[in-house]
């Protein structure tokens, strides 16, 4: 199996058309540039968000371009710490263009199942999917780029009714 970069699905907001959706299942992300930053979070002290200037500079772009991004965070409550701070920083998100909601476990509509073995994954224009791959640690490994119709259908309409389900950031007190 091929994985592609962040850096190299990323590229794939200057390709779409209308619609990116992201769904994220994970209660935990072990990403790098996020460690330093994290623990000062946890810690109560200043937190340097600079690290984000990359990619809600994306956001910013692709969202003047008249596209929608969209994600769906379906999570554990009582929330871990990552997911609490992520709550936190999520307004960032927002005044970048994206529209995010938080649908907690406990509330999945009945019958729900993840495709790709309850990976993260971005759909692209209702056509392309990039799956997400992590390593035992949680570090993100890369991701699957997949256009197979019988599996986009499924995340179409797992989206539509996850969106539908989840609650608006604003409204979302954890």
């Amino acid at each position: 199996m091929e994985l592609i970069s962040s850096a190299e699905r990323n590229r794939l907001f200057e390709r779409f058309q209308r619609d990116a959706f992201h769904l994220e299942l994970r209660d935990d992300y072990s990403v790098p540039g996020e460690v330093g930053p994290f623990q000062s979070w946890l810690d109560g002290g200043d937190v340097d968000y600079t690290y984000l200037t990359p990619w809600t500079q994306l956001m910013q772009q692709t969202t003047r371009r008249g596209m929608t991004v969209r994600r769906v965070r379906v999570v554990t409550e009582p929330l871990t710490p990552y997911i609490q701070w992520e709550h936190t920083i999520t307004a960032m998100n927002e005044d970048a263009g994206e529209a995010v909601r938080w649908l907690p476990r406990h509330l999945l509509p009945t019958g729900v199942a993840f495709p790709f073995d309850g990976r993260d994954w971005w759909l692209f224009d209702d056509r392309l999917l990039a799956v997400g791959h992590f390593d035992a640690d949680g570090r993100v490994l890369g991701s699957q780029i997949i256009e197979d119709p019988d599996a986009v259908a499924r995340c179409v309409h797992l989206r539509d009714l996850l969106w539908a389900n989840a609650i608006p950031h604003t409204e979302y007190k954890r």
